[in-house]
């Protein structure tokens, strides 16, 4: 059942937990670096913040490589998401198949794709509470929906959909609850194995859409030598892939912007600056703490390293000596997390309900580590930007989605600003999306950022 949380009970239990979670939260002041910034999920609380370099790098295989899986545990009514001092936490919705990638239409509404039902679902939160969300299924019928945009993006007439195989769009007027029409393919993807998330984002004069494809493989393993020629290109079952697509918004002109980066599972355009951001899943099994998973603008024609290079000119192992004449031509990311946090979604806060020193910054959410011998990731993180550039330190904002060392009740997938300010959180572990709001007061004013 989708309902909004707002119900007393459930607003007293979101403040309580945002309090109680306040207590763990060390100074702001306090950034962890070298190895003190690799930690794992009891180390998370909000406020923790820290910076990682390409310095701090281990080698290559200094730990094993894990296979460590969380186990899904069921929520707890007790189980609530804890956030800094000053805001609180509920449930927008539950009962939802799989909510992957969350997005607030200009009039307010809010659109989700649920991955598991095939359908992208419509939310329409009133906001005064009490009452159930008003919800409705916009559009079904679709293999795994993931990515969705909306153009114009002022006064859009067009719902866009990605799948993992080719993009869609439906006709779409303000305040429509279900599509008013069929969907018109406008672009076929390349689809199959690993990595079938898509993601969508305009450019902000609306004339071009941009499209995420992640690798086929996790480190282009088993495929043939690729030529010299292809100066960072994919080649062969990756062809088309580990890159950012760009399209006309009919899905004409097709082509690659940026090569090289293995699953950019979340895109947004930063509003102030207009830069293209991309959140990036690194590859596996090279250790416990290698390499980084990042967010990073992306360059027009740039290359970020996969599967030859990560991280600037760090030499993958496992395809030594194949490409040198690339070391020189890596393009090294913004902001470094920590490995195997795998991170989807990435969305900028330009609101006013938040306290004033959030505006400009962007959350990202992980959606935790298979791969790590110590669970890390579950949770949602702040970019602490500057002047509109990434400083490299990022904040931990929502945690406690673990359980314990071998479960968690919930995973992290996207994030999106509401019409009134508030921040949503998709979970797609427990089939939920979560509201974080400022509730604070001058009692409790936002701590000055570094």
């Amino acid at each position: 059942m989708l309902f909004l949380a707002e119900k007393r009970g459930m607003r007293v239990l979101g403040v309580l937990a945002a309090i109680i979670g306040a207590g763990a939260a060390l100074a702001a002041d306090t950034v962890q670096t070298g190895t003190a910034a690799y930690g794992d999920w009891r180390t998370d609380a909000p406020g923790v913040r820290r910076l990682i370099t390409s310095a701090d790098l281990p080698p290559p295989f200094a730990t094993l490589s894990a296979a460590n899986p969380s186990r899904l545990a069921a929520r707890k009514p007790s189980d609530v998401p804890k956030a800094p001092e000053g805001f609180s936490v509920d449930l927008l919705a539950e009962g939802l198949a799989v909510p992957r990638v969350v997005r607030t239409a200009p009039n307010g509404d809010v659109f989700v794709a649920e991955s598991g039902a095939g359908r992208v679902r419509i939310l329409r939160p009133d906001g005064a509470g009490g009452t159930p969300a008003q919800g409705a299924v916009f559009a079904e019928g679709l293999e795994q929906p993931f990515g969705i945009a909306f153009y114009p993006s002022d006064g859009p007439h067009w719902v866009y959909v990605a799948t993992p195989g080719s993009v869609v769009r439906y006709p779409y007027r303000d305040g429509d609850m279900k599509a008013s029409g069929p969907a018109e393919a406008i672009a076929e993807l390349p689809s199959g194995g690993s990595h079938w998330t898509r993601d969508l984002a305009f450019s902000p004069d609306d004339r071009t859409l941009f499209v995420s494809v992640g690798s086929r493989t996790n480190d282009a393993e088993g495929l043939a030598a690729v030529a010299a020629r292809l100066l960072g290109a994919s080649w062969d079952k990756e062809r088309d892939r580990a890159d950012v697509l760009a399209f006309d918004p009919d899905g004409s002109h097709r082509r690659v912007l940026a090569t090289g980066i293995r699953n950019c599972s979340g895109l947004t355009v930063q509003p102030a600056t207009g830069a293209l951001w991309c959140a990036v899943n690194e590859r596996d099994g090279l250790g416990d703490d290698l390499p980084p998973d990042y967010a990073t603008r992306v360059v027009d024609g740039a290359f970020y390293g996969w599967p030859w290079y990560y991280i600037g000119a760090h030499e993958d192992p496992h395809h030594k000596g194949e490409r040198p004449d690339l070391a020189a031509r890596v393009t090294s990311p913004d902001v470094l997390f920590q490995p195997h946090s795998a991170p989807l979604g990435i969305t900028f806060y330009e609101g006013d309900a938040f306290p004033p020193d959030y505006k400009g910054d962007a959350f990202v959410a992980f959606h935790g580590s298979w791969n790590r011998s110590k669970r890390t990731g579950y949770k949602v993180v702040r970019l602490l930007m500057k002047d509109g550039k990434p400083t490299g330190v990022y904040e931990d904002f929502l945690v406690g989605f673990v359980a314990n060392d071998e479960s968690v009740w919930g995973r992290p997938v996207d994030v999106a600003v509401t019409k009134d300010g508030a921040l949503l959180v998709t979970d797609d572990g427990g089939g939920a999306i979560w509201r974080v709001r400022w509730t604070g007061t001058a009692e409790h004013p936002p701590r000055a950022q570094n």
